[in-house]
């Protein structure tokens, strides 16, 4: 097990589930029958051969020793990890997001491998959801999202797919299963990395001195989000559409990063305002950064790096606001872009190393946090994809909350919509739902802002 695996164990406690989800909104087809849902689960436990990646679990389940190296489950109970639900009446998605927020909140049994899917029927529009974990320690949320969309297609008329722990070799764009990299070659690749960190190192200095903008831990101010939690959560979700964005993105020459990082700022500065909360001093995100090769992309672990955006919510103007995001990002993205995946990972593990202090008593409460809020955003489908014939019509991030770090956004893209997911300690956030609220309102700022009124 790597260090970093190794990490998401350790750290884990009943307050802070170390899981990565999904909550993913079907449509089924229009031959689907009453009984759709509950057939498509008893097909999914047929599928019994089990890929190594769904059997692992920690080697000792109660000691320090499971966290070293992992265990294989050579009898996989499918039927434990496969799980079928109905909603309680009166069957809205609110009543969906609050089973999923209480499915977030429970940890994973670690007696077995570290993840679960839940089968859920009964919204009274006649959708279906599945939500499924996977342990932070098995894969993280880039990884877990690349392998469900290999059970998605774009063709509705597919009915077989395989479920996600009996999928076929990933392959390359050319058709080829990637060849395993050498080990001399991995060798002589790592040792060029080592030797590059120090000249690395003063590369960052001279970005972080010749930039105004380069933020680092600790400049963040102490917000109502930045609080010792416990463990239970609350989820939501929204899709907004992608075209809208692209106006705004098109507007003011940005990315769509920067605009769905826009809406973020702009919705959690009209939260904290609502809230008589929201500092003076600007609010600090820390956004993860896939460090993930293609020949990887299905593997299980973590390859997540990490910089710090200036999320500008000092700044009334949505314009200007977008600027300086734009501006914060851009920094971030030409330091990574000078650096080797080993030397991106070092300079996040400096980005991310307050977060190993938060169990320590008093760390939270008397120390500046690092950083205010995670944000990430991880790619998703580009176009309509089926799965056995049912439309997927939203695909829901459910991420970690922290001591500290109370709340998490997670977007990804999903054909013409983008896709955000709100997770929150339940107790340390209040009204956490009116998130959703103030992110429509901050599009709508930026819409009103640079948009003329024929575009709108």
């Amino acid at each position: 097990m790597s260090v970093t695996d190794s990490i998401f164990l350790l750290a884990e406690s009943r307050e802070h589930p170390m899981h990565v989800g999904s909550l993913e909104l079907f449509t089924p087809p229009e031959d689907a029958g009453p009984d759709y849902v509950m057939a498509m689960h008893e097909t999914m436990l047929s599928h019994t051969d089990v890929d190594p990646v769904f059997r692992k679990k920690p080697a000792d389940p109660v000691g320090s020793l499971g966290n070293l190296w992992w265990a294989d489950e050579s009898q996989v109970d499918l039927e434990y990890h496969v799980r079928h639900s109905a909603l309680p009446s009166p069957h809205r998605v609110r009543e969906l997001l609050t089973l999923t927020s209480r499915l977030h909140g429970t940890l994973l049994d670690r007696h077995r491998p570290l993840w679960e899917m839940h089968l859920i029927e009964g919204l009274d529009d006649g959708r279906f959801a599945v939500y499924t974990k996977f342990h932070h320690s098995l894969m993280d949320g880039v990884s877990g999202l690349r392998l469900l969309m290999r059970t998605l297609s774009t063709d509705p008329s597919v009915r077989n797919a395989a479920p996600p722990w009996n999928l076929p070799p990933a392959s390359s764009r050319n058709g080829a299963v990637p060849a395993a990299p050498s080990v001399m070659n991995e060798i002589r690749r790592t040792a060029g990395d080592v030797a590059g960190l120090v000249p690395a190192a003063v590369r960052i200095a001279r970005t972080a001195l010749g930039q105004h903008d380069m933020r680092f831990p600790y400049q963040a101010p102490r917000t109502i989000l930045n609080v010792p939690i416990g463990g239970a959560r609350r989820f939501a979700a929204q899709s907004w559409p992608l075209e809208r964005i692209e106006a705004v993105r098109k507007a003011a020459g940005v990315s769509i990063n920067d605009v769905a990082m826009a809406m973020c700022a702009g919705a959690l500065r009209g939260y904290l305002e609502e809230q008589n909360e929201l500092p003076d001093a600007p609010l600090i995100g820390m956004v993860p950064v896939s460090l993930r090769e293609e020949r990887s992309a299905d593997a299980g672990g973590n390859a997540v790096g990490a910089t710090l955006c200036n999320l500008a919510t000092d700044v009334a103007d949505p314009a200007a606001r977008l600027s300086a995001i734009r501006d914060s990002m851009a920094q971030s993205k030409e330091l990574f872009g000078s650096l080797t995946p080993l030397q991106a990972l070092a300079w996040s593990a400096v980005n991310m190393s307050p977060i190993a202090l938060t169990p320590v008593p008093g760390f939270v409460q008397f120390t500046p946090p690092p950083f205010n809020v995670i944000i990430s955003n991880v790619p998703g489908p580009r176009k309509t994809v089926y799965w056995n014939g049912a439309r997927l019509d939203g695909i829901y991030p459910a991420s970690v909350v922290l001591d500290g770090q109370a709340l998490n956004i997670t977007l990804t893209s999903n054909g013409d919509n983008l896709d955000f997911g709100v997770i929150g300690c339940r107790s340390s956030v209040p009204s956490l739902q009116r998130i959703l609220h103030h992110l429509e309102a901050a599009l709508a700022e930026l819409e009103a802002s640079l948009l003329v009124p024929a575009e709108r």
